[in-house]
This record gives structure tokens, sequence and C-alpha cells, in this order.
């Protein structure tokens, strides 16, 4: 198994996260692209203002990485001209993955409408320009019945908007990473909640993101069908190391 083409080598952190000043930081970003380069993993997750970075460090070493970059994170509650306007932006960088996070709050207070809107509209808009969609639906803000209706809600979205041809290229992805959780408890990927959103989104793919931290983990959820994975310790887990890293 090649496991390095499922793994999305994930660098997030604002200089301020980080504890970085942002010249520091962004070295920090350099020195993932160059890692996902030299490792040649599927893709570089950075953030938007890194993505040019990312393209040209890419362009230059003739790699087949892909960038992809996140859109109205973390909280995922802007309005939907908002998450457009950072999308195009995004893709004018030159990103080719697009990580929207989705309206959860929104869906949780009811407000189906304005969430299947979102969905289509940014899935349309990523889908024209030939971009891989996914939807971050932040699963520990969630309960198991809301983890299920809305994978289920966005597999429907997709299946009534879209033709079959696309249904692999937009994703159901469990986690920011940035969530905070209550008494430490997980804020990503456990093996129930992504066997929840595998068979509720269904036919659409699953990426499991945040707290795959070692190799058997990974291959743990490779085995249960998700086709990515997020996380900022790639290289560890494809060494077969463990990783400390909260994501």
């Amino acid at each position: 198994m090649n496991i390095k083409q499922y793994l999305d080598s994930t660098y997030l952190k604002t200089a301020e996260q980080a504890g970085l000043d942002d010249s520091e930081n962004r070295k920090t970003a350099q020195q993932f692209i160059q890692e996902a380069i030299d490792e040649q993993f599927k893709l570089i997750m950075i953030r938007p203002e890194m993505v040019t970075l990312a393209k040209e460090m890419i362009v230059k070493a003739k790699s087949k990485v892909n960038v992809g970059t996140v859109i109205d994170f973390p909280e995922g509650n802007s309005p939907l001209e908002e998450k457009l306007k950072e999308a195009n932006q995004a893709i004018l960088d030159g990103a080719d993955d697009l990580d929207f996070v989705c309206n959860y709050e929104a869906f949780k207070e009811g407000e189906i409408a304005l969430v299947k809107e979102e969905i289509v509209e940014c899935t349309r808009l990523g889908l024209e320009h030939h971009k891989i969609v996914k939807w971050i639906i932040e699963v520990a803000a969630l309960d198991h019945q809301q983890i299920v209706q809305l994978s289920a809600l966005i597999k429907n979205v997709v299946m009534s908007n879209f033709k079959e041809d696309f249904y692999s290229n937009v994703f159901v992805k469990s986690s920011t990473g940035f969530y905070k959780t209550e008494n430490n408890l997980p804020n990503g990927a456990t093996v129930p909640t992504i066997i929840m959103m595998l068979e509720n989104a269904c036919p659409l793919p699953i990426k499991a993101a945040g707290g795959v931290r070692t190799y058997e983990e990974a291959v743990e959820m490779i085995k249960l069908g998700v086709k990515r994975i997020g996380t900022s310790s790639a290289k560890a887990i494809a060494n077969g190391e463990v990783s400390n890293s909260g994501y």
C-alpha cells in the first residue's frame, strides 16, 4: 500500500497560533511544502495566503504534489458570498483542492435551506474549475444523529444537483482540527464517526482529518474506506512513527 498517496500533509496554523512571527511561520509552511515534495505526498494542505508559495515551490520542483486550502476556516459561518469570494481567490492562486467548512451551526439551528445553498453554489464553483471539493462537517461539534444527518444532507444535495461523474470529486471531511472540545475529548476523526460518515455519505468519498497519528491508525482508516487522511504528521505516519501532534 502506497500510504503516501492517501496523505494530505497539513499546516494550517496562523503565526499567532504557532507562537511565531509572520516570517517564521512562512518558513514553517515552506518546510511542510518541501517535505510534501520530497516525500511525494498526495497533497499539501495550506492556508489560503500560502497557496501561491506552495504552487511556486511545486512547479519549480516539477512535483506532482497537489495544493489544497481551506475556505471559511475554521468556523464556517461566513455568508455564502464570502465563501465564494475566498474560494475564487484560491482558484486564481492555483489551489487544486478546496476544503470548505460547512456552516454546521446553521445546520444545527435548522437553517437547512442556507446550508443546502452553500453546498450547491460552492461545489458548483469548484467543479466548474475542475477542483476537488471537500465539505468539513466538524464532527466534534455534532452528536451522532447530526453527523448522520449532515453527511446524508451533503450526499443528497450533491446527487440532486450534479452528475454522477462528479461524485468522486466531492468529499465529506471530518474535522478542521481546531475545534475546542471539553474534557480533552477527541476533536477529529474516530472510527465510530468515520463509519457513520461512510455509511451515510456514500457514494461520496470520505476524508478522515484530525486524530490519525500512527501508521496503524491510518491503515485502519483506509481499510474502513476513507480516500484521504489529513494530518500534520504525514512523514511520521509514513515512516511508521508515532506522532504527538494534535492533528
